[in-house]
């Protein structure tokens, strides 16, 4: 995650090699509006999956999950699994990057909003002001940023009982540190329904997570592409948002 220049650098190579559409899951939904925007100059149809850009209307669809909704189902679960502990359980925020990317902020505000936790600034994640949010670490999605990040939560505050992880990568990685320290208390909850995300549900790594659906997104987004390359109709997005919600679901 976070890997910028080569998305430049592909649609780059797309423009110049004559692509008719581009398909792309945005690593910085801001800083690449502007090649975004090229493309589309030049007649080249884009269509964004996962991660909606932060401008809206920059390209020609949008197909993802609800990232806040997603966020909110793990949040509601949390809070009913632990009942009247909930009231004051130690938190670790695991995030994707600062740089703002709109999934990661909307799972983040999205599981303190279901959990019950005030967020003030919905644009930003680590706004809230919360006593139990033992603090927010960065993982870049990955396991190594879990496992570090987590190491580093738990030096900050051994008390943490509860584990919030963007993906469930960093959740892999946050189960490493978990297991390493004989905390084998603690809740963790993460965002993504991968195949191996499941097998962590099933053999309790994790507690739940929020299933996305994949091949949605990518079939939809190709399949419109072809419509709007053939016919001219672009996708029409679900009420109430700036993309096409291709679902989610629960898993514990």
């Amino acid at each position: 995650d976070g890997d910028n220049t080569s998305q430049v650098e592909a649609i780059e190579d797309s423009i110049a090699g004559g692509a008719k559409a581009i398909l792309i899951i945005p690593n910085d939904t801001t800083a690449i509006i502007p090649q975004v925007e090229a493309a589309r100059k030049k007649g080249i149809l884009v269509e964004v999956i996962d991660s909606p850009l932060t401008k809206a209307g920059v390209a020609d669809g949008t197909f993802a999950t609800d990232n806040t909704q997603a966020g909110v189902v793990i949040g509601k679960w949390a809070k009913a699994f632990l009942g009247p502990k909930a009231a004051d359980i130690h938190i670790a925020m695991l995030d994707a990057d600062t740089m703002m990317v709109t999934n990661d902020v909307a799972r983040d505000v999205g599981f303190l909003t279901g959990f019950g936790i005030d967020t003030p600034n919905k644009k930003i994640w680590g706004a809230e002001k919360d006593p139990r949010i033992s603090g927010h670490d960065v993982t870049k999605g990955s396991v190594q940023g879990g496992l570090t990040e987590m190491e580093n939560l738990l030096q900050k505050d051994p008390k943490i009982g509860l584990v919030y992880s963007m993906n469930e990568q960093a959740a892999a990685g946050a189960a490493q540190a978990l297991k390493a320290a004989g905390r084998t208390d603690v809740i963790s909850v993460s965002v993504d329904g991968t195949c191996q995300g499941i097998e962590m549900v099933k053999n309790g790594t994790i507690q739940a997570t929020a299933m996305q659906f994949w091949l949605d997104m990518v079939k939809d987004a190709m399949v419109a592409a072809d419509d709007q390359i053939k016919t001219g109709k672009k996708p029409v997005n679900t009420p109430g948002l700036d993309y096409v919600d291709t679902g989610v679901k629960l898993l514990t």
